[in-house]
């Protein structure tokens, strides 16, 4: 008789990782691994299946925000948290995978979509890059409200610092959709190439993006 039937529910999905391997799971059986456990009377897998009912699909649920996933019933602040940091271990395996050399604002948009996709407030971050152009790192350093965020120079340098950068890419999305760089965006890459030649580190470019396209400061001569 097969082991995988004769295991609570709950568990099945463990059992088939040991015997199949991951690769083996649903969509809703991987998720069941992550929350590990269900809640009032449901199992972990019933719950994974309604999450995913709610939110449509594993892409929708890793880019919704801890206030999004803890609203939906059952999913409490560490399960909510434990499934935004494997998805951003996913993502992140996913970047290491080769050194990325960025040569044009394009390489750089196609780095930086992935990680502000659809998200529904600003963020901002930076590429770090070595002399050669490759991605050292990428950092988060930033988030804001619907149209803005608000970040000192000394912050955003810290990382780079940090991975000893020869160059950074400053980087931040409107979710407006909206391309035009506002006065703020204008201000802080000025503020920020003042700040990164005391350092000695090269600000390469200021990317804004959206979800269909980007504007490049380098690219209209801005820096």
């Amino acid at each position: 008789m097969d082991r995988i039937k004769e295991l609570p529910e709950e568990d099945r999905p463990r059992e088939k990782i040991e015997k199949f391997g991951a690769e083996s799971l649903t969509d809703s059986e991987l998720l069941a691994v992550l929350l590990r456990t269900g809640t009032n009377g449901k199992s972990a897998v019933t719950l994974a299946r309604e999450l995913l009912k709610e939110f449509g699909n594993l892409k929708k649920i890793s880019e919704a925000s801890l206030q999004e996933l803890t609203s939906f019933k059952g999913l409490g602040k560490a399960k909510a948290i434990t499934l935004i940091a494997a998805f951003e271990v996913g993502r992140r395996a996913s970047n290491s995978l080769s050194p990325k050399k960025v040569k044009s604002p394009k390489d750089a948009f196609e780095v930086i979509k992935p990680l502000v996709d659809k998200l529904k407030v600003e963020e901002l971050g930076i590429l770090t890059l070595n002399s050669a152009g490759e991605v050292i790192g990428i950092h988060k350093v930033a988030r804001g409200g619907s149209n803005r965020v608000s970040v000192r120079a000394k912050e955003i340098l810290r990382p780079a610092v940090k991975d000893l950068a020869e160059g950074i890419i400053l980087f931040h999305n409107h979710p407006s959709g909206s391309l035009k760089p506002s006065p703020e965006d204008i201000h802080i890459t000025e503020k920020l190439k003042e700040a990164c030649k005391i350092l000695g580190i090269e600000l390469l470019d200021h990317i804004i993006v959206t979800e269909e396209n980007f504007f490049s400061f380098k690219g209209e001569g801005l820096v």
